[in-house]
């Protein structure tokens, strides 16, 4: 059947393409990102073939250019590819060290982890094979992570307290291995799509390849289904590079309404705004896994979305607000942008922030502060980028409370230097960082209190 045609008018194809874009894009977002981590690299992270580890130099500092980058953990990311089979990865015992890996799969949803809260910090060896793998596994393999697609992202966060703790993460990146055992040779990139194929076209091109290289969960599959009248089940030459006006009017409609609805969506507050000063987070972004549930991770009502179009949604808007991102199991990213009074935060004021308790994690938990709205590190005077459990030197108050000094100059109080966050001189906003956080934390019960702003503006 020819795209377009079967009877739908121009209004139902714009109508399905908008649909097909909600339920495509984080295909595409997911395998556009691999594809850049082959060729180019990813953030500070150098470019690596598939089937081999990546691994930051260090925390991110101010001259790492990507926003909102951690202060206190290393990024290791790998792109596997087992269209020639399994592949072993070997993880160290970190010393009980908090680290996680986070297996992603084409779809962007997160279906295994690996890491202290699901298997231990101790070392093992895991075997990662493709859909309907039925080999056998080798004597001393930890176990087996089946993988929903052939291509999968291996996300790595491992936690490091700073310059002097770097020979120790790199001891451990030396030793986080993967091995290629299948017999054939996997490959060296993605699937091509079909030169010729106009720009505005292109990215109905990549779903059509892409989705046929890398099937969903046979629950999506009657959905999916829905699309021939696009073109997008297909198979060998692309229809798209000879298609009619019509059907590109169409098309190109469509693709700017999906846009926008996730757009739309994305900007939607995930949970009430609460009163001033809130802080907000998002722990049930990554439910939209509703089908590959392996080791470490959770299938429970509570961590799943019960209406699968609906979650269709909520998977365009995680991909779209930031790629990898764990379920919020693992961790809880909490962020502020204005004060107890409402008030935007800002550098030329002095800021506290009282923790009667500290937040309930298994983990640790940091602070780390990014200018706004760019959201990068801004070098001070101490070379201080994250302040948290870690930190050697708090000062707490008789009570056992926490509480921290947000400012851009140095306190002159010995407790107010030794609990100094610093701030950029403008605009920042603070992020929360809650490594397995406490049920407390994921249920509300925990409120992160407000930053109180301390006197008049800065001369």
């Amino acid at each position: 059947m020819k795209p377009g045609r079967g009877g739908l008018k121009p209004d139902a194809i714009t109508a399905l393409a908008a649909d097909a874009y909600v339920y495509g894009s984080p295909l595409v977002r997911q395998l556009s990102a691999v594809q850049a981590c082959l060729q180019e690299g990813c953030g500070t992270l150098a470019p690596a073939p598939f089937n081999d580890f990546a691994h930051a130099e260090g925390p991110a500092t101010p001259g790492t250019h990507v926003p909102f980058a951690p202060a206190d953990l290393v990024d290791a990311l790998a792109q596997l590819d087992l269209s020639g089979g399994p592949v072993r990865l070997h993880v160290p015992d970190t010393g009980g060290a908090y680290y996680v890996l986070q297996f992603v799969d084409a779809w962007g949803n997160a279906f295994a982890y690996l890491g202290p809260r699901a298997t231990g910090a101790g070392e093992g060896d895991w075997m990662i094979v493709p859909p309907g793998w039925a080999g056998t596994v080798p004597d001393g393999v930890s176990g087996v992570i089946d993988a929903p697609t052939s291509v999968v992202s291996v996300v790595g966060r491992l936690a490091c307290d700073g310059p002097e703790d770097m020979p120790r993460v790199r001891s451990l990146q030396q030793e986080l291995t993967l091995t290629h055992l299948g017999d054939r040779a996997h490959r060296t990139g993605l699937p091509a799509t079909e030169p010729g194929v106009p720009g505005e076209l292109r990215f109905f091109e990549e779903l059509r390849v892409w989705m046929g290289d890398f099937p969903p969960a046979a629950a999506d599959r009657a959905y999916q289904d829905r699309f021939q009248p696009l073109g997008l089940l297909e198979e060998g030459l692309s229809p798209y590079v000879s298609a009619g006006p019509v059907l590109v009017r169409a098309l190109r409609r469509g693709l700017a309404l999906g846009r926008l609805r996730v757009e739309e969506a994305a900007r939607r507050p995930a949970v009430p705004a609460g009163p001033p000063g809130a802080w907000q987070m998002v722990p049930h972004l990554r439910d939209h896994n509703l089908d590959h549930f392996g080791v470490g991770t959770l299938g429970s009502p509570e961590w799943t979305i019960s209406d699968r179009e609906a979650s269709y949604l909520v998977r365009a808007v995680a991909a779209r607000r930031g790629r990898w991102l764990p379920h919020g199991y693992e961790a809880l990213y909490a962020h502020a942008s204005r004060d107890s009074g409402g008030r935007p935060l800002d550098g030329a004021h002095v800021y506290e922030l009282r923790l009667a308790q500290p937040p309930p994690v298994r983990a640790f938990w940091s602070l780390t502060v990014y200018d706004s709205p760019g959201g990068h590190l801004v070098a001070n005077a101490a070379d201080r980028y994250a302040v948290g459990d870690r930190t050697p030197g708090l000062v707490r108050g008789a009570d056992g409370s926490l509480t921290l000094r947000l400012s851009a100059e140095r306190p002159q109080d010995p407790a107010g230097e030794a609990n100094w966050v610093p701030v950029p001189a403008g605009g920042f906003r603070p992020i929360l960082r809650l490594h397995l956080p406490g049920q407390a934390l994921l249920d509300g019960s925990y409120v992160i209190p407000a930053i109180e702003r301390l006197g008049e503006r800065r001369s």
